[in-house]
């Protein structure tokens, strides 16, 4: 894989995950621009994740019949036009209409980086490679939410949108300079297929933890901008996007993942360990300061991104075959949580208060620590 086509990748992902994830530190802005409640305007990110939970059936089949290259070409392209277009919204239902819009071409360019990857590396390279990857969609999602942060408090809302549509538009120019692979199709994803993988298992266990683990991380990260707010009126966009810092903990945790396993001795012991620390940061969240809050987070997201990181590759690892269902099913599990957290847990903070809701993130990590204990057996 040449050095043209690594750039490419990581800066590619970086904004794709920028795009997904940049209108959350500015949810309190949007929700009085629009006239709308907490709940709704919540919706400006569920919309977008929803369709990223049937992405491994969609473009599984796509990417079949044409290259990772075709698919980025469209993908991106369409994606530019909207998140251009959002600039000169002033309808929120139509705001909704084209972060939907966007949800599909989202796991379409996503898909696709990852098939390129593993197309474009040398075997003994690609572990290496995937773990830039992720780096890149995790520094992605901070420097979204960052970033949008900034450019609102400075200049406004809109030109977040603006300025990140106009730099993904130099990702299509890129396409042009990278090589172009098909991916060999040797299994295909059905659901016969998909049901005889969930009935094994040590897989069945592993996807409900992660479905737990980020319905928990989705439902703090879309709604810690409301508490701020709550704590403090005064509290700019740029310091809600600022609170997000601790995200760049999970760059940290998935480059070093493989020491983590060499030093607690099985991958359980690890998943175990992040869901603990992921437990334990809940509380931290209830101190009503804003300085709190933002240490807080680096604890919430060390857990967190310790179980992500760990589960993914213990997943890889126990499936000798079927490994493109068994990953595609993971990332369905994962956003399908990702998708519910992002709004159903806005109705009991509505209702009961932030309290309520901490509560709720705490009863979930447990599904997913008994969940976890449960594969014990198939352990090495």
């Amino acid at each position: 894989m040449s050095l043209k086509d690594v750039f490419f990748v990581v800066y590619t992902a970086v904004l794709t995950f920028s795009v997904l994830y940049s209108p959350q530190p500015l949810l309190p802005v949007l929700m009085k621009e629009f006239g709308v409640d907490k709940s709704s305007a919540a919706l400006i990110t569920t919309v977008t994740m929803l369709p990223l939970s049937l992405s491994p059936i969609i473009y599984g089949f796509v990417l079949e019949k044409f290259t990772a290259k075709r698919v980025m070409s469209f993908a991106i392209s369409i994606l530019v036009v909207l998140e251009i277009s959002i600039y000169f919204i002033n309808d929120f239902y139509l705001l909704i209409f084209v972060r939907l819009l966007q949800g599909f071409l989202i796991p379409g360019v996503l898909t696709s980086l990852m098939t390129f990857v593993s197309m474009a590396s040398e075997k003994s390279l690609i572990q290496r490679v995937m773990s830039y990857y992720i780096a890149a969609t995790i520094l992605g999602g901070f420097l979204g939410r960052f970033i949008s942060g900034l450019i609102s408090k400075l200049f406004g809302w809109r030109y977040g949108f603006l300025i990140l549509g106009f730099s993904l538009a130099i990702s299509f120019i890129l396409l042009f300079f990278i090589s172009d692979y098909k991916i060999q199709v040797k299994e295909r994803i059905t659901l016969k297929n998909a049901m005889n993988v969930i009935k094994t298992h040590p897989f069945l266990n592993i996807y409900i933890t992660i479905f737990c683990t980020f319905f928990v991380f989705a439902a703090m990260l879309n709604f810690i901008p409301f508490r701020l707010k709550e704590i403090s009126d005064n509290v700019s966009e740029f310091i809600i996007g600022l609170s997000y810092s601790g995200y760049v903990m999970g760059i940290i945790v998935s480059l070093f993942s493989m020491l983590l396993i060499k030093f607690f001795k099985t991958e359980k012991k690890v998943i175990l360990y992040g869901l603990m620390i992921y437990l334990m940061s809940i509380p931290l969240f209830s101190v009503k300061s804003i300085f709190f809050i933002f240490f807080a987070m680096f604890v919430f997201c060390t857990g967190m991104f310790t179980t992500h990181s760990i589960a993914s590759g213990f997943l890889n690892k126990l499936a000798i075959t079927n490994k493109g269902i068994v990953n595609g099913l993971y990332v369905s599990f994962y956003y399908t949580g990702g998708v519910l957290g992002t709004f159903l847990p806005g109705y009991l903070y509505k209702s009961f208060g932030w309290n309520a809701f901490l509560i709720l993130l705490s009863a979930l990590i447990l599904v997913g620590v008994g969940s976890a204990i449960q594969i014990r057996q198939l352990h090495p």
